[in-house]
């Protein structure tokens, strides 16, 4: 037993204290780990949100605004449709929409041409920077989302009956030119699955 005039700590007691710290420092690592394991999951959390919002957001206001307003393309002889969606075909969705902001004046239409398709599970929008084009007016690719396991459409006619491609046809066999009433949107995530959204096309 140490007298009243012994100062300082004992081997013992300096052993007790640095195991102590570390076990302190140990756990006050491994919680700091997990937040910042944690703010990363977030944060990927928030992106992956971001992205499925600013596509469906996409889709929604071309859809929106689709115009009735056919296309030529690159030796071509018909012209496309305004809005065409069929199985087999190049893009899940191609469309002419107005709306198409012009901030620097420069002389070009306010429509706008775009196309979607998946690729490599990835949505990629297409869009290209004038309507009636030539060999020499290639398509800018942008990547929207990732991991898309499918992307379909629902086209509402006039009838108010629900067909899976557009144009449809007509009785006599031709496709039928006008703009559907509604359009609902199916996006297949491989995280989210199934996400619906059913957009009023402007008449």
């Amino acid at each position: 037993m140490r007298s009243a005039l012994q100062k300082g700590f004992t081997l013992i007691e300096v052993f007790v204290a640095l195991t102590v710290f570390g076990v302190m420092a140990m756990l006050a690592y491994m919680s700091l780990g997990q937040t910042l394991s944690n703010a990363d999951m977030l944060n990927e959390r928030m992106d992956r949100l971001q992205a499925i919002q600013r596509t469906i957001s996409y889709l929604s206001t071309e859809l929106l605004q689709t115009v009735p307003r056919p296309v030529r393309v690159e030796l071509g002889d018909a012209p496309m449709p305004a809005l065409q969606s069929s199985f087999g075909s190049e893009f899940a969705l191609q469309l002419t929409h107005g709306g198409w902001p012009n901030p620097a004046g420069v002389p070009r239409s306010t429509m706008q041409r775009t196309a979607y398709r998946i690729e490599d599970g990835e949505l990629i929008r297409y869009h290209w920077n004038v309507l009636d084009r030539t060999v020499n007016n290639t398509a800018l690719a942008t990547i929207m989302l990732e991991d898309v396991e499918s992307l379909t459409f629902r086209f509402l006619q006039a009838t108010n009956e629900w067909t899976e491609q557009w144009p449809p046809l007509s009785p006599q066999g031709a496709p039928n030119s006008s703009l559907p009433r509604a359009v609902e949107i199916v996006l297949t995530l491989a995280d989210e699955g199934e996400i619906n959204r059913l957009v009023e096309v402007s008449p």
